[in-house]
């Protein structure tokens, strides 16, 4: 099992920070939060310092910028901005050897069956896009499974796999947001999973809590591969990764 943490956990922390932490503590990746002072437009801009990454044996993932985005949005200024920050993420991937993207499938504001049938095309429309432009640099796309709420997408094992197939991506399993909607066992039979994210809940909302303190069966921990751990807190990543060894 491959295990890192999400740069969540070290937020507004220096690169090396991250690298050294990931170094001593024997971790094998980070997923790079792409938020903030991350933000690959700044980064790609500066330059400053991304030639650190070749210096340190760590697999790296990034997570593409999602706040105040929507790749499902009727508005087409919206997805146009969107689009154009995927790219971007694909592009600093590139230019720090990371191995894959993640991204959020989108959600709707009003909730009518007619708007989330529209928002879904425009959201496949999206991330279909930026699938091929990933492609062409090597780069795996990647979309997370979301919450169980009927705004968001991805919210079920079903849709996940339609995404997944109608973009062309692979697919970033949340066992967190998996374990809201009471189909756990169906997510984990998807095609196409490239990696995991994982964090605790109560089976009711996505609390980002560390491993054992919520209602997630750890035993479908066992056997999973390429894990990153997602949660606030560092202590509660080292934590939850004495839980996840303990599945190996």
């Amino acid at each position: 099992m491959r295990i890192g943490f999400s740069t969540l956990a070290l937020f507004a922390k220096p690169f090396e920070d991250w690298l050294e932490r990931a170094t001593s503590d024997g971790f094998n990746m980070i997923e790079i939060l792409c938020e903030g002072p991350y933000w690959p437009r700044i980064l790609l801009s500066e330059c400053d310092g991304l030639d650190i990454f070749s210096s340190y044996d760590i697999d790296l993932y990034l997570h593409a910028p999602t706040i105040d985005l929507n790749p499902a949005s009727l508005n087409p200024g919206i997805r146009e901005e969107t689009i154009k920050q995927l790219y971007e993420t694909i592009d600093l991937a590139s230019e720090i050897g990371a191995k894959a993207i993640t991204t959020h499938p989108g959600l709707i504001h009003r909730l009518e069956d007619r708007i989330r049938n529209m928002a879904l095309y425009y959201s496949i429309e999206t991330l279909k896009d930026a699938n091929i432009y990933a492609e062409d640099f090597g780069i795996i796309f990647s979309v997370e499974n979301m919450p169980h709420r009927y705004a968001y997408f991805c919210n079920n094992p079903q849709e996940h796999t339609y995404f997944t197939r109608e973009c062309g991506s692979h697919a970033t399993l949340d066992l967190g947001h998996a374990n809201t909607s009471g189909e756990l066992e169906k997510f984990l039979d998807m095609p196409r999973i490239h990696y995991y994210h994982v964090s605790d809940n109560n089976g009711e909302k996505d609390q980002h809590l560390s491993l054992g303190e919520g209602t997630l069966d750890l035993g479908v921990l066992n056997g999973i591969d390429k894990v990153i751990i997602e949660l606030n807190n560092y202590e509660n990543v080292l934590k939850s990764r004495k839980i996840l060894l303990s599945k190996m």
